[in-house]
């Protein structure tokens, strides 16, 4: 007679993956620099109008759901606080608002790219969110590799293939034959080859690059970064009408609306300049190569699915992109 046991194991050494809130889809109002701020309210005016149709039509390619409700969608706006800060908060932020709903468009959140990269000194018990997307990439292997390159920890560099030789064998030296292109893997006919960088060492700190930090961007977007299974980057209401003097005194991610959906989505679409087209390819690239938390995926995919709004496995697949002309 076959008996089962009972099993005991400490709770501990069950993992735990703390669930958020989603939005159907996440729309990203803009991503500008700290000069492009000081061209004035005018400047800010003109991004917002030329974002406002296609940010429409974002919502409308939205089916209903089952139910017959309209899907959730919140808006975002990114601030650069990271690489520069020509401004306070309180200098900056207001005419940016007021821009923005001159146009007609409301930001429901707002975020700082800073967050994105080093610890919150609000919240200094948790580690930097890229170091930890970092520790997340596993470099795809191009079709002969050989191993010889150095990993990325050290180099601060990700490619999307195979790089084109930088020496060559003592056979090699007798004939110009022996270079070789590069090779994107998997291409479809003719290769595009990305490679791209992560980080710069500077004076002992690290410096992370547009394109990472873009990318851990999108990843908190779509609900897919955990520490130690806490959800990260997590909204804080506005407390107050008026914005702080010091950047760091401000929130990472900012609740402006507390009637708005949840920041979080199963999709995210970005409309930005067409100058950022080839960092959001970066983007793609680093997020193909990232293993993201698995708790945090199967969130998403099982929630997903049980509101009828499936979505694909890939990460790449579930962000989208709009460049409007005259941006």
């Amino acid at each position: 007679m076959n008996r089962s046991g009972a099993v005991f194991q400490e709770t501990s050494a069950q993992p735990r993956t703390e669930a958020v809130p989603f939005s159907h889809l996440s729309l990203e109002l803009g991503h500008l620099y700290m000069e492009d701020f000081a061209e004035g309210p005018e400047r800010l005016y003109h991004h917002f109008t030329a974002v406002r149709p296609w940010v429409q039509a974002a919502r409308d390619s939205l089916p209903a759901l089952p139910d017959g409700r309209p899907p959730r969608v919140s808006t975002c706006f990114l601030i650069d606080d990271y690489f520069s800060r020509l401004a306070t908060p309180a200098e900056l932020l207001p005419p940016l608002l007021k821009a923005a709903e001159r146009a007609g468009l409301g930001i429901d959140y707002l975020a700082r790219e800073s967050g994105c990269a080093r610890t919150d000194p609000r919240r200094p018990e948790r580690g930097g969110l890229a170091d930890a997307v970092l520790d997340r990439l596993v470099e795809t292997p191009p079709p002969g590799s050989r191993g010889f390159r150095p990993p990325l920890g050290l180099t601060g560099w990700l490619s999307n293939g195979r790089r084109a030789p930088d020496r060559r064998t003592t056979a090699a030296l007798d004939t110009a034959a022996a270079w070789q292109p590069p090779s994107e893997t998997g291409a479809r006919g003719h290769s595009v080859f990305v490679d791209v960088e992560l980080w710069q060492q500077h004076t002992g700190s690290r410096v992370w690059s547009c394109a990472f930090l873009a990318a851990v961007w999108q990843l908190a977007r779509l609900g897919l970064l955990r520490d130690k299974g806490d959800a990260v980057l997590v909204p804080e209401n506005r407390e107050g009408a008026a914005f702080p003097e010091d950047w760091d005194a401000l929130p990472s991610l900012l609740r402006l609306d507390p009637s708005a959906a949840p920041f979080t989505a199963y999709r995210t679409c970005s409309v930005l300049p067409s100058r950022f087209l080839p960092v959001e390819h970066a983007v793609r690239v680093i997020l193909e190569q990232t293993q993201v938390d698995a708790g945090a995926q199967a969130q998403v995919v099982t929630r997903a699915a049980a509101e009828g709004h499936p979505v694909p496995e890939g990460v790449v697949e579930r962000t989208s992109y709009v460049f409007p002309p005259g941006l």
